[in-house]
């Protein structure tokens, strides 16, 4: 993948959603909700933004919980991607 996010900005690769519950259900489609736990597979430098510095706290590899509606969501190579703003990261999860 050649994405190289600028500024504040994080590209995440989504991880699938749950198909079955913990006592082992099958759900349907229509109610299977939409992931926010994703994989940093790119990130921007930082820098001066709107007139603050703003210091990257996620590095590639790490696991991270996203705002439910953030981003911009994007196909490359038959994956979907999704591109945030850093303060659009919850939380990382370790």
């Amino acid at each position: 993948m050649n994405i190289v996010p600028i500024f504040d900005r994080v590209v995440l690769l989504p991880k699938d959603n749950e198909q079955s519950t913990k006592s082992g259900i099958i759900l349907p489609t229509a109610s299977q909700e939409k992931s926010q736990i994703a994989t940093v597979v790119a990130v921007g430098k930082g820098g001066l933004i709107d007139g603050k510095e703003v210091e990257m706290q996620v590095s590639v590899g790490d696991d991270v919980i996203y705002s439910k509606y953030a981003g911009t969501e994007f196909n490359v190579d038959d994956k979907k991607y999704i591109i945030v703003r850093q303060t659009d990261i919850l939380a990382v999860v370790k």
